[in-house]
């Protein structure tokens, strides 16, 4: 988060939502090859191969070393800055064994338990989470 948007995608006003990286046709194509390898774990053979040796499977996809340093980081939040689709990477997570709710839980820096309490309780607060000229002149 609060990073500058990469160089192979022009700076938009959206990029000033906290904690979002929105999948828009710039990161699609970025995270092309990274969404295709987390697609790839929906069949068992490839999980198998990918946990017998992880950066041997990775490369079958033409991924910048940024992504495949995500993927073997388990860098869950990088994965979507560069690229990465949510719902792609939740591939990766459950081949981890790591539920949709748990990998949130890790992406927003909270336990499980207070990721679950803060979305039964409606989520996070609107004030101060707009955008994040707000953190500077709030």
């Amino acid at each position: 988060m609060g990073r500058a948007a990469p160089a192979s995608h022009p700076e938009k006003p959206y990029d000033d939502i906290p904690g979002t990286f929105v999948f828009d046709a710039d990161r699609s194509r970025e995270g092309y090859h990274l969404n295709m390898f987390c697609m790839s774990l929906r069949h068992a053979a490839n999980r198998e191969a990918f946990r017998a040796d992880e950066e041997g499977y990775l490369n079958r996809f033409p991924m910048s070393a940024a992504q495949r340093r995500a993927v073997l980081e388990r860098d869950w939040n990088g994965m979507l800055r560069l690229g990465g689709n949510v719902y792609y990477t939740s591939k990766l997570a459950a081949t981890d064994g790591i539920n949709f709710q748990q990998l949130a839980g890790k992406m927003t820096g909270m336990s499980e338990e207070d990721y679950r309490a803060m979305m039964l309780a409606g989520g996070r607060p609107v004030a101060g989470n707009r955008r994040k000229a707000e953190w500077n002149h709030g």
